[in-house]
């Protein structure tokens, strides 16, 4: 896969992570948490004449949980996977249908929903999977053509031009 997410080749897999604002929000409610975490145990233990021991072993953990919530969010998790047989959806509550072959697809569409800009998968039983674009790195419309792209090849076409 190239820097732009989108694959060197046509069957080369290619993955979608969070989009960097989400991550960023992530990372923003955790630290919010903490402090508050970390303010409540100041006062617990300054009011109830704890040893300070325990302020230092929730510091401790505190700071332990802030480096691995920046090491967890700074690996490349993929959200959305396109490869050659199919696609499948991770992390996204509410998606419906997680994985499934191109050939199980019927359409695709690209919709509004909650004021969300989103693509819809259609497969051929009624089920769907929802697809939340604000949600994954890298530009909507790129996605959207590789999405197409990927479905055309599974049911056989070739676009020209």
């Amino acid at each position: 896969m190239t820097d732009s997410g989108v694959p060197a080749s046509p069957d080369a897999p290619t993955d979608y992570g969070l989009s960097p604002q989400l991550r960023a929000r992530l990372m923003g409610t955790v630290l919010v948490a903490i402090g508050a975490v970390l303010v409540l145990m100041t006062v617990l233990v300054m009011v109830l004449g704890l040893s300070k021991d325990i302020l230092s072993g929730v510091i401790i953990l505190a700071v332990i949980g802030v480096f691995t919530l920046g090491f967890l969010l700074v690996r490349r998790w993929y959200v959305v996977r396109l490869d050659a047989v199919g696609y499948q959806v991770r992390f996204i509550r509410g998606a419906g249908t997680k994985a499934a072959r191109w050939s199980d697809v019927e359409d695709l569409q690209t919709t509004t929903v909650a004021n969300a800009p989103c693509v819809i998968l259609r497969l051929r039983d009624g089920r769907t999977t929802t697809v939340p674009v604000e949600l994954l790195a890298g530009d909507r419309e790129v996605f959207v053509k590789d999405l197409q792209g990927h479905l055309d090849r599974g049911h056989g076409y070739r676009r020209l031009g």
